[in-house]
């Protein structure tokens, strides 16, 4: 049983309404939408009018004012039963974060109907040449009477055949960070190419691609708050987003953990479940405790971040360690299954290349360490 803190009865009632949506909507659809590789946009529909998506913005704004740490438990039921709706939430919410902190009060007025649902974001930094290196990113935005015209592409983005919205960081000024500038770009528009899904190993529910953006033209009152902040808006947004996915990491452990108890419980060898020999158990035990470490160390970076304290350093560890978890504990879920596991017919086996990407999103488990070494050493 996942023992969870519930800091008001509010909180209780949110986690119940997540718990009771999770078991309807999403755990009986998971497995076939993945092997199908379709997105569910409708069951996020679903959750946006139950107000699942705008949950850590303020109620003024359309959000549902919710602590970072309520957030956090709401997003890991839902990526206990199906990862890629979780992560679905995270990225739309990290979507929303730059006019959400950094917009002008007439972009601010956007935000109750991005919140709402029906509208979802894509979060645009990445590039083919470009990945953890954002600062050298290469697509232009130039000032063009009262537009900005926009060239380049970007790589590895969630939504992009599906978003209604992208928040794009492109290159206004000269070279390094102080040249860039975030932009919000409505979509579908000219000269804004979504291209052929990714390939990927896992998490097939949730397409990735390239866009491309070819004298894609948005006004000169989309640069969100003012030219020249972007990448102080990425870098804010990414210690959020970090956390959505720590929590996305540890609902998918969770999930891994409790399958491989069930099964270790069920199956017999030599006459008993195989639970109750020692190997096995003790490898159970270890993978719960990764999971109550990572949930600890996710939560308590929350907290900061609610309080208003630093926890850049804090979103970083939980990040890392927390993804770290989610691959060793799928991988030895996996394990206890045996031959079971590494076959479609349990849901471990595709827990295990699911769990992969989330060392890799919103910035590699490298840069993660990198964030955490500088801060020790500033």
């Amino acid at each position: 049983m996942t023992e969870r803190i519930l800091p008001t009865d509010e909180a209780r009632d949110l986690l119940d309404l997540a718990t009771a949506l999770a078991d309807a909507e999403l755990a009986p659809r998971a497995a076939d939408f993945e092997a199908r590789a379709e997105f569910p946009r409708e069951i996020l529909r679903t959750l946006g009018r139950s107000g699942l998506l705008g949950l850590p913005y303020p109620e003024a704004d359309g959000g549902a004012g919710q602590p970072y740490e309520v957030y956090l438990q709401v997003l890991e039921i839902l990526a206990s039963r199906w990862l890629t709706v979780a992560e679905a939430i995270s990225v739309h919410t990290l979507a929303c974060y730059p006019i959400a902190t950094y917009g002008t009060p007439e972009q601010r007025k956007l935000l109750p109907d991005l919140l709402a649902g029906d509208r979802l974001g894509a979060y645009c930094l990445s590039e083919p040449q470009g990945g953890s290196d954002a600062a050298a990113l290469t697509t232009r935005a130039a000032r063009d009477g009262d537009s900005y015209v926009l060239d380049g592409t970007k790589a590895w983005i969630t939504h992009a055949h599906h978003a209604d919205f992208y928040h794009v960081f492109a290159r206004t000024g000269g070279p390094g960070s102080e040249g860039i500038s975030c932009l919000f770009a409505e979509v579908p528009a000219a000269g804004i190419t979504p291209q052929k899904p990714e390939k990927t190993m896992g998490l097939r529910g949730s397409p990735v691609s390239q866009i491309a953006f070819d004298g894609a033209r948005v006004p000169a009152s989309a640069v969100v708050g003012e030219a020249g902040i972007g990448f102080r808006i990425a870098m804010t947004a990414l210690d959020s987003g970090r956390l959505g996915i720590a929590a996305c990491a540890v609902g998918l452990a969770q999930a891994a953990l409790d399958y491989a108890v069930g099964y270790a419980k069920e199956r017999t060898q030599f006459g008993k479940p195989i639970a109750a020999f020692q190997g096995l158990g003790f490898l159970l035990a270890d993978m719960a405790t990764q999971v109550s470490a990572a949930r600890a160390l996710t939560l308590a970076a929350a907290r900061l971040r609610d309080a208003g304290r630093p926890y850049s350093a804090e979103a970083a560890k939980a990040k890392l360690f927390a993804t770290d978890a989610a691959m060793k504990v799928t991988t030895d879920a996996v394990q206890i299954l045996g031959g079971a596991g590494y076959v479609a017919d349990h849901p471990v086996e595709r827990y295990f290349r699911e769990a992969k990407v989330l060392q890799i999103v919103e910035g590699t488990n490298q840069i993660q360490r990198l964030v955490i070494s500088r801060h020790l050493t500033r």
